[in-house]
């Protein structure tokens, strides 16, 4: 039976490099492997602000939060395989032609998302991290057995969170009403008790107490959270959909209607249906971004507790605004251009079109931060929309210029990430530091206006140019 689990790791391969190239998408562990080197070069720097141990939380929340996304990423594979290449499908979504259980082939999924995973962004994380701790003093985090243990840990904050995404999914795929108003009860609970969450707070995730503190209990709690809700997802496992034939109301000249005349309305009517019929609806949205934004905000509220001259509310804009661009994502997930191509456009003007069912989209994270600016510091409130809203563009017309109407395939391409990576990290980097002085320090970011423009300007032109290099 060990043959489902190599056949998967060989598809999830092929599934990439044949997109962009086995070395492009080998290139990938060694940019992450590079930049973490890097990057650990300066903590010598950073250890004059942060302790180690503020380092090691960053580490593994980073981590957590990866977990989650893949989890989410994973499991709307057969939906992204469907839409972009017809009837192809992933083994995990074949178990009616399969001689094996359902939960044997979801069980074989769920391990070879932690073993892949694990090679391409954990494992060259670790080895960049302990490359530069042989040139510069790394404290205890230079020492081998540390290195190993880091190693380990890090992996289990990366299981923790890639199992509780597929519970979360299975209790919705059983129940969509009950899971979305469990959440939301959830959520207004977790943002209420966020201001008075304390430094022991963060550090009660078992893989970092683990980490810092070495004990049973927590290597068995970690161990727990990692099989508790994959055992508990593959027992009340549910992929069956209803086959039953399907009939909506003209929905698209109503919501034409509403749009108006503009040029694009047309399409911002087409992306809100497919965002609403594609499998999973509203609940995609919640584990792609609610769900993180949410673990976000908890995050930055404890985490000016323990570092006082980080501006909470202004890191947050931030972070919302790289966040967002996520979006962009959802939007160009169901198109190809071939499908547009008896039409009179250009592969310019679908992007476009996104640009604007991207703007609309927006409106949600721009709500939710003005509400929280309004309840935690309103002198924050101008300054606060003003950086999210130009970090959001700047990072969407990045997204444009790489990768085109592809970006959840053309961003794995190891030159495209590299790319992507130096354009952002240094910007995100600088608007920490400026945090620490005031929030309207944060209007530096409009310098990134014409940046942006600039840039999808030239993101046009380039995706006109290769319309043929689209998907």
């Amino acid at each position: 039976m060990f043959d489902i689990f190599k056949s998967m790791i060989k598809e999830e391969w092929r599934m990439h490099s044949s997109l962009f190239g086995h070395s492009g998408f080998a290139l990938f562990p060694v940019f992450i492997f590079l930049f973490t080197f890097f990057v650990s070069l300066v903590l010598p720097v950073f250890r004059e602000i942060i302790t180690d141990a503020q380092i090691a939380l960053g580490m593994h929340y980073l981590f957590l939060l990866v977990g989650g996304m893949v989890g989410a990423f994973g499991l709307m594979g057969r939906e992204l395989m469907n839409r972009r290449f017809g009837q192809a499908s992933l083994i995990a979504y074949s178990s009616r032609v399969l001689p094996v259980s359902e939960r044997f082939i979801f069980a074989n999924f769920l391990g070879k998302d932690i073993v892949y995973y694990f090679v391409l962004y954990i494992l060259p994380f670790v080895a960049g991290f302990a490359l530069a701790a042989v040139f510069v003093p790394a404290g205890n985090f230079g020492v081998p057995s540390t290195i190993l243990t880091l190693l380990f840990t890090l992996s289990i904050s990366f299981m923790i969170g890639i199992s509780a995404v597929f519970f979360l999914s299975t209790v919705y795929a059983h129940s969509g009403k009950i899971s979305i108003f469990c959440l939301f009860t959830v959520s207004l609970l977790l943002l209420h008790i966020s201001g008075n969450l304390s430094q022991d707070t963060l550090y009660a995730l078992p893989s970092l107490s683990f980490f810092l503190v070495p004990s049973k209990n927590q290597l068995l709690l970690s161990g727990a959270l990692v099989l508790a809700p994959s055992i508990l997802s593959l027992i009340f496992l549910k992929i069956d959909f209803p086959q039953a034939q399907k009939s909506f109301s003209n929905s698209f000249s109503k919501l034409c209607r509403y749009l108006g005349t503009y040029r694009y309305a047309a399409f911002v009517a087409k992306d809100s249906l497919d965002l609403k019929r594609s499998e999973g609806g509203i609940g995609k949205v919640i584990f792609s971004f609610v769900l993180p934004l949410l673990l976000v905000w908890i995050l930055l509220s404890a985490l000016g507790r323990v570092i006082p001259a980080l501006n909470t509310l202004t890191l947050f804009a931030l972070v919302l605004g790289v966040l967002s661009s996520s979006m962009y994502n959802w939007l160009t997930e169901y198109d190809i251009f071939a499908s547009y191509a008896f039409l009179p456009l250009k592969v310019s003007d679908m992007i476009k079109s996104k640009l604007n069912s991207y703007l609309i989209l927006n409106l949600v994270p721009l709500v939710i931060l003005a509400l929280l600016a309004l309840q935690k510091d309103p002198l924050s409130l101008i300054p606060s929309l003003l950086l999210f809203l130009t970090i959001s563009l700047y990072m969407v017309s990045v997204l444009v210029y790489l990768t085109g109407l592809s970006p959840s395939i053309n961003l794995y391409n190891g030159k495209n990430f590299a790319l992507y990576t130096l354009s952002v990290m240094p910007l995100l980097m600088l608007n920490i530091i400026l945090s620490m002085f005031g929030t309207y320090y944060a209007l530096v970011d409009l310098l990134l206006i014409p940046v942006a423009l600039y840039l999808l300007g030239k993101g046009f032109r380039k995706w006109d140019r290769n319309d043929c290099l689209c998907f």
